[in-house]
């Protein structure tokens, strides 16, 4: 029986003849994916009303996002579209619930990615990327490490997306096309067949932007010098995709530069300089006790005596006035799990790469405990929670640290946060540990009070306000509890012939530098101290420019130990090293040395710094590419035997 038309037009499509309404419906569809896109914009923009400042710019948004929303349509309609027009043609209720269930389905995933994202902006500063799959195969570290809060603001913004996604749909789609009843009338098999077939070469066309060579990238939607701005009009479905297909194929090899590796192998080694070591001496001993101090996410840019911002770390000032610090290092890229890699085998970090989640290639690197075991050091590792994250726990066990604690090995009775035990009792017991050690002894700590969620305990002169206050406040809570920890070891015995090394594993996000897309936001402290520095040497900075990368080199040399080990390690205490530095960004990478600074963006493919001369960028293009070739073919020929 025919349906009667309505006056509803979005009920009158499904009363007309096809291919008339396979048409119609693929362009309904191309409405509501793009409708629902820039609802969440709306969403995002109310949330964040700091990008207001500059009402045309922000307007931006809706018309420079909309070729890549259009894009991301294009892949979301596809199967529907197919789905639909086997209703058209078997207007089966099983066939529409299948539908149904898949547009719904995608509703909620578009509204879960965007809600994600809009929860960790704060913290990240950028959009999701492939290393929260680091994160989500951990889900317990990550109900830990998000608030009461956050998971909740997750949770209402998805309701709240995808509730409009729903109510859309319903209006647009599930009402109309239950009254549609189909057709079986001569040649609406082959109007279906042939329908269908334009519909999908005019998705295919709009999902690469075009008949252009190059497919529509990310950079379509960059149309602002305000990197938020620019994050809002990106597709966050497309970015999140695109972000997962990378990670499925992380070994990078399109992003890597195409310089001949054997241009690149020459131009590494002279940078490395592992020919000649004319090490200066800092120490009064070749045999010290070592106490290594890994903290969380301290950006150099909230350090009193290493940036503007006064008066949260009062405590580590004092450490510099009567330590060796080396004001010019960067980390190399922005999670613990690459630091770590860093830090303990000098593992210069890749883009979208954790070497630490390749148990087959890290097995064969080595780390600073390793090899002082060859000088008869006993090594151990403190943490505060659960290692599991990022691989770190197997990574330090697999590289023999001789002991391991975790947060099963705190007493009971002590305060807990989310993530860890708070840096006091984490301190307190890395200090007691360390009394029952055995001369020469190798001890780390990784701290995690500055770690969101930033549930540490509140002190009385907390009082930063204004942008990052909660890192802020956590900053002056970890520095107090460092100032007490080094004013009880001097009491011990071991002090006098122990060099403490105090390094970040990342930096993070402050008032002054607030995203990831300069290389100074990556300074981090790295701070040699104690009784065992040559008094010429107290109160000193050393100004070359390294990474965190560089302490093994550096360490083990003033040990006298064999630093062959550590082919992208270099000693930040032998004159003739060169200064540079290479950095991992979100989505791209840096590049420092004495001549300026770059940072390139794969996505948006533009500099979003760039402070070399034209004569000197050139070269210091060719210097980054051939790190960047170096490093890749050192980890792709990374086998465990």
């Amino acid at each position: 029986m025919a349906i009667s038309p309505k006056k509803n037009s979005i009920n009158n499509i499904y009363s007309k003849r096809l291919p008339q309404v396979l048409i119609q419906h693929f362009l309904y569809q191309v409405v509501f994916w793009i409708v629902l896109f820039n609802c969440q914009r709306v969403v995002f923009l109310i949330t964040n009303p700091d990008v207001l400042n500059n009402i045309p710019e922000y307007f931006g948004v809706f018309f420079y996002s909309f070729r890549l929303d259009l894009a991301t349509t294009a892949f979301l309609v596809a199967l529907p579209t197919l789905l639909f027009a086997l209703v058209c043609f078997f207007p089966n209720k099983y066939f529409k619930w299948i539908l149904y269930s898949f547009v719904i389905l995608e509703i909620l995933l578009t509204c879960a990615i965007h809600a994600g994202e809009m929860v960790v902006y704060e913290e990240w500063k950028h959009k999701l990327t492939s290393k929260v799959f680091l994160h989500l195969f951990h889900g317990n570290e990550v109900m830990r490490t998000a608030d009461d809060l956050s998971i909740l603001w997750f949770f209402l913004i998805l309701i709240l997306e995808s509730s409009i996604g729903f109510t859309l749909y319903r209006y647009f789609f599930i009402k109309p096309i239950n009254k549609f009843g189909g057709y079986r009338k001569k040649w609406d098999a082959l109007f279906n067949s042939i329908t269908t077939l334009i519909i999908m070469g005019l998705s295919f066309l709009f999902a690469r932007g075009g008949w252009q060579q190059i497919p529509i990238n990310i950079d379509s939607a960059y149309y602002s010098d305000n990197v938020k701005l620019n994050d809002i009009s990106i597709n966050s479905t497309y970015y999140f995709a695109n972000s997962y297909l990378l990670y499925l194929n992380s070994d990078i090899e399109s992003l890597v530069p195409k310089i001949d590796i054997s241009e690149a192998d020459s131009i590494s080694k002279k940078l490395y300089n592992k020919n000649h070591q004319d090490t200066t001496r800092v120490l009064t001993t070749d045999k010290p006790n070592i106490v290594l101090i890994i903290l969380e996410g301290w950006s150099a840019n909230v350090i009193g005596c290493m940036s503007k911002t006064k008066g949260a770390t009062p405590n580590f000032d004092e450490l510099v006035n009567s330590g060796l610090l080396f004001s010019t290092i960067y980390a190399t890229n922005t999670t613990s799990e690459i630091g770590h890699a860093s830090i303990l085998a000098g593992f210069p970090a890749l883009p979208e790469i954790a070497i630490s989640s390749y148990p087959e290639k890290h097995r064969n690197l080595t780390t600073i405990n390793q090899t002082l075991k060859k000088k008869n050091y006993h090594s151990g590792y403190l943490f505060g929670g659960d290692l599991t994250y990022g691989n770190i726990e197997s990574f330090i066990n697999e590289h023999e640290m001789d002991e391991v604690w975790d947060e099963d090995d705190f007493p009971s009775g002590k305060d807990h946060g989310k993530l860890s035990y708070h840096d006091e009792d984490v301190l307190a017991l890395f200090l007691e540990r360390i009394n029952k050690s055995t001369s020469p002894f190798f001890r780390a700590v990784f701290t995690a009070s500055t770690h969101a969620p930033f549930d540490h305990p509140k002190q009385t002169n907390q009082q930063w306000s204004g942008k990052e206050s909660d890192y802020m406040n956590s900053i002056i809570y970890a520095d107090k509890c460092l100032g007490d920890f080094f004013r009880k070891a001097k009491k011990e015995s071991w002090y006098k012939n122990t060099l403490f090394v105090v390094v970040a594993d990342h930096s993070h996000s402050c008032p002054t530098h607030e995203v990831p897309y300069s290389v100074d936001f990556f300074k981090i402290p790295l701070l040699f101290y104690g009784d065992v520095l040559k008094k010429s040497y107290v109160g000193t900075k050393i100004k070359k420019i390294g990474s965190q990368a560089d302490l093994a080199a550096t360490l083990l040399a003033q040990l006298g130990a064999d630093v062959s080990s550590f082919p992208y390690s270099k000693n930040l205490l032998d004159p003739t090293t060169t200064d540079f530095a290479f950095i991992a960004t979100v989505r791209g990478y840096g590049f420092t040395n004495l001549s300026g600074k770059f940072v390139y963006h794969f996505d948006a493919k533009k500099y979003h710094e760039q402070t070399f001369s034209p004569r000197d960028f050139s070269t210091a293009k060719k210097i980054s590419d051939a790190l960047f070739r170096s490093y890749y073919e050192y980890f792709k020929n990374l086998e465990y035997p």
